[in-house]
């Protein structure tokens, strides 16, 4: 089995000058470093009974479709605005230099509905915050926040909180 944070690349002033990206895309393309994420997400996710599997735009949909697959659950993309053909409902949520946003449709979930949120990489928790909020927003239940990377010291966890978050690799 393939050493999975070996495989993470990291990109230096990507997307601006004095960010480290960290790219996943090395792991995308083997076919087993894949399969072991898929395999480690689904298994946390099964510790809290979800019945959907919500994924942030965009790599959170190539992690969430295969973990929703595998436990034969509903998934419900979590897109930018404008994306979603449907009524939605959508939360904002604030940037370094203004806000973003992201919509779910507005039928997608229930009260007592149990949710995980999937992405790729938890840094300040922004996004992954208004995915939860959405949810929440329902009468939905957050049962975890699953991500492959997490960036410790931008404390995403923290403003999470209480929620439960887990992150395959932490930098």
């Amino acid at each position: 089995m393939p050493d999975i944070q070996s495989l993470i690349r990291e990109v230096p002033d990507f997307p601006k000058p004095g960010i480290l990206f960290r790219d996943i895309t090395p792991v995308l393309a083997d076919p087993d470093a894949l399969a072991k994420v898929v395999d480690a997400l689904a298994g946390l996710a099964a510790l809290s009974a979800p019945t959907h599997i919500v994924g942030i735009e965009s790599r959170g949909f190539i992690l969430g479709v295969p973990v929703a697959h595998m436990m034969g659950l509903p998934f419900i993309p979590a897109r930018k605005p404008g994306k979603l053909p449907c009524a939605t409902r959508r939360a904002e949520y604030a940037l370094e230099y203004g806000t973003d946003a992201l919509e779910i449709h507005a039928d997608a979930l229930k009260a007592g509905d149990r949710v995980i949120v999937i992405d790729d990489l938890l840094a300040t928790g922004g996004t992954a915050g208004a995915a939860c909020d959405l949810v929440e927003g329902f009468g939905a239940t957050v049962t975890g926040v699953l991500v492959m990377i997490e960036l410790v010291a931008l404390g995403g966890v923290a403003r999470l909180a209480p929620r439960t978050v887990h992150a395959l690799i932490k930098y």
